[in-house]
This record gives structure tokens, sequence and C-alpha cells, in this order.
């Protein structure tokens, strides 16, 4: 089992990009680490990388759109730990940018099953976990491109993109985040993008063809800062690398 002083975090989508590098960070500050991964031997390689850093990580096989794998990988967790400080829904998918008019239920359901579902899925499974820790958090990696604020703003490249699938779910995965903290008072539920919504910016990934002006570890800050807010940290908010934004 744990160690009572050590944190635990659990990153879903963490064998690549952004997880990954959450993964890297929170685990130098001694955390023990339960990378995500769909794929298990990518998961495997994420992980000895990582190992390699002197990090204590445990590789979960985790699929967010399949209810049996995420409840496998609760099982795999609770054999570690009673408890979980963290969790980091961060496991997403793009869709295929079609637009409007030619998009149908079938491009949207994949995404909305990964981006809304999926922190649904593993949210809904670890919340026992997340319950049993004195100061639980919950980040929810979405993205700006799910910002009314964002998406309306002639100025931003967003409001260009003429799609359906991905923000969408982005915005109804924030507003799922704020549901969550209004119910559950006793956990931080906070949604995150990986960028600086001002500057137009955005982190360099594998999901964005590596386009982003940002490096990965710029992209992970608000990742990281509200996965380390103490007991009087916010709660239902959205924020990007340099802090709050409009939703």
């Amino acid at each position: 089992m744990t160690d009572a002083a050590q944190t635990t975090v659990l990153i879903t989508g963490a064998n690549k990009g952004l997880g990954h590098e959450a993964a890297r960070r929170l685990g130098l500050l001694g955390w023990k680490v339960f990378l995500g991964s769909r794929d298990a031997e990518r998961g495997r390689v994420a992980a000895e990388k990582l190992v390699a850093d002197g990090i204590d990580v445990v590789m979960v096989q985790l699929d967010v759109t399949s209810d049996e794998s995420v409840a496998a990988a609760l099982d795999v967790v609770r054999r570690h730990t009673d408890r979980l400080d963290v969790l980091i829904n961060n496991a997403g998918a793009p869709g295929h940018i079609v637009h409007p008019k030619d998009a149908t239920v079938e491009e949207l359901h994949p995404v909305f099953d990964a981006n809304v579902y999926g922190i649904v899925r593993v949210t809904h499974a670890f919340l026992p976990l997340l319950e049993a820790a004195e100061n639980p958090r919950v980040v929810n990696v979405t993205s700006a491109g799910g910002a009314f604020s964002v998406v309306l703003d002639p100025a931003q490249p967003t409001s260009k993109m003429h799609e359906l699938a991905y923000s969408t779910s982005k915005a109804a995965a924030n507003m799922v985040t704020v549901r969550y903290a209004q119910a559950l008072p006793g956990i931080k539920f906070n949604a995150v993008t990986p960028g600086e919504t001002e500057k137009k910016t955005f982190a360099a990934t594998d999901m964005n063809n590596h386009m982003g002006q940002l490096t990965v570890t710029e992209g992970t800050d608000s990742i990281v800062r509200l996965a380390t807010i103490g007991p009087d940290g916010p709660t239902g908010t959205f924020e990007d690398r340099e802090g709050p934004i409009g939703w």
C-alpha cells in the first residue's frame, strides 16, 4: 500500500504528450503516479522512462471508453492504495474536424465517448477512492475551443475552425466539471486548457500535429497548478496557463 504521506495521482492518457509530462513533473515531487494508457505496451514504455528518472510509477491499462477497462483499472489502483488524492482526466480524442454541414452522429459519438463520457466513467469509478483522501482534487483537461467566450471571439482562430465534435465535447466537459464541483464540495473539480488564451497559443502535441507554440512542459503548467492546490484552493474554475479564463 502507499505510504500515508505520499500523494497519489491517476492520469489518463499518460503514455505521451501532456499526460506523460504531467506524470513526470508530479512524480518528481515525490508523488506515486498511476500512469493510465489505453495501449498497454506503450504504457509500459512510458512508465519505464519515468522509472529511469526515479519516479514511483504504476502502469495502468485504461481505456476511458470502456466500462470494463475502467473497472479493471480501479482494481489495479486499489491493490496499491486505499485512496486517490488526485485524478487528472487527460485522455481525449480530437475528431476529424468535419464541417458542420457534413457532421453526423457517427462523427460526434466517439469524440464525446472519450472527452465527455470518459470523464464521467473514470470519475464515477474512482469517487470512493477520491472521497477517502484528505484533500481530493480532479483536474479535467478540456480546451479553450470549448469556451463560448473564445469561440464567439472573431479574433480567436478557433472561431473560424468549423467543426462540431471537438468544441462541443469540450464545452460539455466544462459543464460536467462545474456540475461535479457544485454537487461534491468535498472534492475540488477544475477544468484546464493547456495554452494561453489571450495570446492565442497552445501546446504542441501529437493531437494537433505539433503545431502549437508552447512546449509540452509549458502546456502542463495549468494542469500541475490545479493538481497541487491545497485545501483552500479553488473549485469549479476554468483556467489556462496564465490563470482563470471565461467560459
